[in-house]
């Protein structure tokens, strides 16, 4: 099978919605063994949603900002509550599926182009810190996500500290210091059907690195709500 580059999690998106076709998604990494996504699991209803998802969803206020908006779960069920909601999203075939699902405000655009709109709440769920790539690009991600906050507004962000990965049988944790990249630095590719992805780079950081990121772009740590296997969510101000 000769695989294409494109838009694979867009594509399952697309088919599921219009189609019913539900096949995985397929996640590739050199650091791990091949996981998968059922693609249904993307349009989760609210009681479907984890802990960590459904505490954000009660913490929005205000106009929201979804980024990765995807197949819009956040997004429908924010809306639904009378929320003003854009959502926000690189893949056009997701941008379909959102206007599809009656979402009013929908932006196909890189979060780090987009601007000259400001928002109450910031939402990036899924690992929201992955955007960053790295722990250089979270500064960056950070001080961006602050140009479109209005005063006193607030990024809801989750990820998960995958320094459980190396825990030796007596709790502690063995990393190698040596090592060129940040232990949550990865590369992934997603692969559906017979179209892949490019290789990019995802970050998982723990939250002292991104405390510290927090702080050198001059915002504040406001909350830490955490979940059940190294996750976490975060609360971020002004």
């Amino acid at each position: 099978m000769t695989l294409l580059f494109d838009d694979p999690i867009g594509r399952a998106v697309y088919d599921y919605h219009f189609n019913s076709i539900n096949k995985p998604i397929i996640v590739h990494s050199d650091d791990f063994d091949d996981d998968t996504i059922d693609t249904a699991y993307l349009f989760r209803t609210y009681k479907q949603m984890p802990a960590i998802e459904k505490k954000a969803m009660a913490l929005c206020r205000g106009t929201v900002l979804d980024v990765g908006a995807c197949a819009g779960a956040h997004s429908v069920y924010l809306q639904e509550k009378g929320f003003d909601v854009t959502a926000l999203e690189t893949s056009s075939l997701c941008c379909e599926v959102l206007k599809s699902r009656n979402i009013r405000k929908v932006v196909q655009q890189d979060i780090f182009k987009f601007s000259n709109q400001t928002f109450d709440t910031i939402l990036l769920l899924m690992n929201g810190t992955g955007i960053a790539g790295t722990l250089n690009g979270l500064h960056v991600l950070l001080y961006h996500l602050k140009t479109l906050l209005n005063p006193g507004g607030q990024i809801l962000i989750d990820s998960s500290d995958l320094i459980y990965l190396y825990e030796e049988e007596d709790g502690s944790a063995v990393i190698d210091l040596n090592a060129e990249n940040y232990y949550g630095e990865l590369v992934f590719q997603t692969e559906y059907e017979n179209w892949t992805s490019l290789p990019f780079p995802w970050l998982y950081v723990d939250l002292n690195n991104l405390e510290n990121a927090v702080g050198k772009s001059q915002l504040k740590l406001n909350k830490v709500i955490k979940g059940q296997h190294f996750d976490y969510l975060t609360q971020i101000t002004t």
